[in-house]
């Protein structure tokens, strides 16, 4: 397993449990959620969040985004390649001098439960994320960020090692945040889509900004590896509206 962990930034606050959410609601009962992956598609963030409200596009500087998060999900959705190790999700890190275009949303307090139990293996932090023009936010929003596997087992599966089983090692996984696991290519694809649906700086910001598990090759850098293949493919017809872009 892989114990190391980027440090918040000063400025981020990590939650620890349902209360700490509760302390970001506006006076109206909403909280901000951060998208920086599949939530950069507004039609695929309303597949998980049917009622969002105000969905708009965001920066979030001093973080970088990281294909280095094993997706259970992707091996029961038929979408994960583990001869290849092409089945990484994306996670985002703290990193000084990075920025992030992002989408920012809310969603109502009743919801909050939901979202901590779908999104357990990350850490969760209330960052201040800015406008396009530089403006910071009135409110925190939630940012769903790397942890490690200690924490995971401990602290999220309550060391319990049937829990970790269930979600996990039954998918031939023994650590979920490695750093020599490649992107989930209909995941990839879909990624890269949204971006692009949010206009030219959005698009190349993740281009230029997200990285393979080795910090060094961007997501620019590996599709002109890789060839066209991965942007031609088609998600299953089942997940065309989840993972169409």
């Amino acid at each position: 397993m892989s114990f190391n962990i980027p440090a918040a930034k000063p400025e981020a606050i990590q939650l620890n449990d349902e209360f700490d959410f509760y302390q970001l609601l506006s006076p109206d009962g909403l909280i901000s959620i951060c998208g920086y992956a599949s939530l950069l598609s507004e039609r695929s963030a309303r597949t998980t969040f049917p009622y969002l409200i105000n969905y708009r596009v965001a920066k979030l500087p001093g973080f970088r985004r990281v294909f280095a998060a094993v997706a259970p999900i992707f091996f029961e959705r038929g979408i994960a390649n583990l001869e290849t190790k092409e089945f990484s999700g994306l996670c985002v890190e703290p990193y000084e001098g990075e920025t992030l275009i992002i989408t920012v949303f809310e969603i109502q307090k009743s919801e909050i439960p939901a979202f901590i139990k779908r999104e357990h293996e990350f850490r969760f932090l209330a960052v201040l994320p800015e406008s396009l023009d530089g403006k910071p936010f009135t409110n925190s929003a939630v940012l769903c960020a790397r942890s490690n596997d200690e924490e995971l087992f401990h602290r999220k599966c309550k060391g319990n090692k049937d829990i970790f089983f269930q979600n996990y090692e039954r998918h031939n996984i023994d650590s979920f945040w490695p750093d020599d696991i490649l992107p989930c290519r209909v995941y990839l694809r879909h990624c890269v889509l949204a971006a692009k649906n949010l206009g030219d700086e959005a698009y190349n910001n993740f281009l230029d900004h997200t990285f393979l598990g080795d910090r060094k090759t961007t997501i620019r850098e590996y599709l002109a590896m890789t060839g066209a293949g991965i942007m031609e493919e088609e998600p299953p017809e089942s997940l065309k509206t989840r993972y169409g872009g």
